[in-house]
């Protein structure tokens, strides 16, 4: 059987050949070398944790609104009651819900930034 290797395997691979080559090049390009590396592990992240960040965020905001329903749609409709005064923080469960979705994208987005208070 062929297999082929997967998109984060790809995009993993590029990552890696870029912090290779970027010590032999000129400062602009090493730079710009490493904004191409980063953003490829930004993609490779996404690519890795996005899938279950959603499914938790899903999940949250499900019980937060009491309906299933896709991300965009859930995420949506959480934005009109937060903006709308609906929810609020005396809302039973949204700051922990913010939270947990707060942390799963800080996870993809900024990997070392650590919040206060956290380990």
């Amino acid at each position: 059987m062929i297999t082929h290797p997967r998109t984060e395997e790809l995009v993993e691979s590029v990552r890696l050949w870029i912090d290779e080559i970027r010590p032999t090049l000129d400062p602009r390009n090493a730079f710009l070398a490493r904004v191409a590396a980063n953003a490829l592990a930004t993609v490779h992240r996404e690519l890795t944790h996005g899938p279950d960040a959603e499914a938790d965020a899903v999940r949250l905001v499900s019980g937060l609104l009491d309906r299933e329903g896709g991300h965009a749609e859930l995420n949506s409709e959480l934005c009109d009651r937060i903006r709308s005064g609906d929810f609020t923080v005396e809302t039973p469960g949204l700051l922990a819900a913010l939270a947990v979705m707060a942390r799963n994208q800080l996870a993809i987005d900024q990997p070392n930034y650590k919040p206060e208070g956290s380990l």
